[in-house]
């Protein structure tokens, strides 16, 4: 047998369900990820009592944890182009699922803020290895959607923390919910364990061994795989490749901090400002978490049907309009009408990142490159609920949510530095 050729295995041989399973995998996995984001904006209020906080300093809560986001982005991404996407995915839930039940026991705002920060560590991985996985596994014609379901498993982890907080809150305080988030991380870590790496990262590791050895036989050896710093450069190697690196962090960025903007302090909004109660904030909240759902799905089916160009553009300008309105609404049904809406077009677009990143660059640093990217963006983005606080604080959050939709023109100019990959099949 031919070291280029993709290893043969009973998940192989039935295409379709390793793809499912694959796909299943890597939406568990980013669930976790969007479970811990909500939770810990549910506890806010409850942090905030029980030790003293401003809402600066609870709001910095969230973004250490996507500090830390960023720092194991890029150590996850590095060792999933060595070690494998499926093997460095079940290594991640490990650390995120220990320092979230640590979080349920922290005692003032530093311990709190050390284990969030390492949580975020395990949960930065999520993004960039599922989309990488979720890529590979399927066909190029389908990329878009598949990369979207992940972005859906993200929201159902979202969702499924709104509709819990509430009445977790109200039988066991806020220390609860940190409890809850062992249980998801456990059964990522079972299911993972029955997939397989795709064959496109099997063939990227067999073939760059046969090229350093010479030796087309399956004995040919370990792959001499680039060096991390060498991983890191691969993305800046030359002015085409910086260009399609900086539009995807300007992408990235104003994804993050749209949606962190958003859901970071929503609940609290409709909760305390708008006086619907926590209650009645969690129903409002899920609305506009099933649009983000909803629209992460039609984004897929556009982009792969359309091109990414037009379903960005077609999503941007109804972010912006979207956004707008929203901020300017006080009516209950209206509230509950607008953030569907609004999620759908804000969050619709999370899905075509894993598809656009997936696109630029090679196997051998996919994984990296989906990481470093998207969780520099995840960075900047974090910022959203320090600025927003500190907006809210002087002009109210109607004002603070009614500037967002200028961050979208930005990514709609970005979208021109790219270029049209619909597909096309991956290097």
């Amino acid at each position: 047998m031919s070291a280029a050729t993709p290893q043969t295995s009973a998940e192989s041989i039935s295409a379709p369900a390793y793809k499912r399973k694959a796909l299943f995998a890597a939406a568990v996995g980013y669930g976790l990820d969007g479970f811990d984001l909500l939770i810990l904006s549910f506890a806010l209020g409850g942090i905030i009592a029980t030790f003293g906080l401003s809402d600066v300093e609870a709001g910095s809560l969230s973004t250490i944890t996507l500090f830390g986001a960023v720092l194991g982005g890029i150590i996850f991404g590095s060792l999933a182009d060595r070690y494998g996407r499926v093997r460095v995915l079940t290594w991640t839930v490990l650390i995120f699922a220990v320092f979230t039940g640590l979080s349920s026991i922290a005692q003032g705002y530093w311990d709190m803020a050390a284990y969030r920060f390492i949580a975020g560590i395990g949960i930065g991985g999520e993004f960039g290895i599922g989309m990488a996985l979720a890529a590979e596994a399927v066909p190029a014609n389908q990329r878009a959607r598949a990369t979207s379901w992940v972005g859906v498993g993200f929201q159902i982890g979202v969702f499924a923390a709104a509709i819990v907080s509430a009445p977790v809150i109200a039988l066991w305080g806020w220390r609860a919910l940190f409890v809850i988030g062992l249980f998801p991380a456990i059964f990522a870590f079972v299911i993972r364990r029955g997939v397989e790496e795709p064959d496109k990262f099997v063939q990227s590791q067999r073939g760059r061994a046969v090229g350093e050895s010479g030796d087309s036989s399956e004995s040919a050896g370990s792959p001499d795989l680039p060096t991390f710093g060498a991983k890191i450069r691969a993305l800046v190697k030359d002015k085409a490749t910086v260009r399609i690196s900086f539009a995807l962090i300007v992408l990235s960025t104003v994804q993050n901090f749209g949606y962190f903007g958003i859901i970071a302090w929503l609940p609290n909004y409709l909760s305390e400002k708008l006086d619907l109660g926590v209650t009645k904030g969690s129903l409002w909240t899920a609305v506009t978490v099933i649009g983000m759902l909803a629209g992460i799905l039609i984004f897929g089916q556009v982009a792969d049907r359309l091109g990414r160009r037009p379903a960005f553009w077609i999503f941007q300008a109804g972010a912006i309009v979207s956004i707008l309105v929203y901020s300017q609404m006080t009516d209950p049904t209206a509230l509950l009408i607008g953030g569907f809406f609004m999620g759908a077009f804000a969050n619709g677009m999370l899905g075509g990142h894993g598809a656009l990143l997936a696109e630029m660059y090679p196997t051998q640093v996919r994984a990296t490159a989906q990481n470093v990217i998207f969780n520099i963006g995840r960075a900047l983005g974090g910022l959203a609920p320090v600025v927003i606080a500190l907006l809210a604080d002087s002009f109210g959050f109607a004002f603070a949510l009614a500037l967002l939709p200028t961050i979208y023109i930005i990514q709609f100019l970005a979208m021109f530095l790219l270029p049209e990959k619909r597909g096309i099949e991956l290097e």
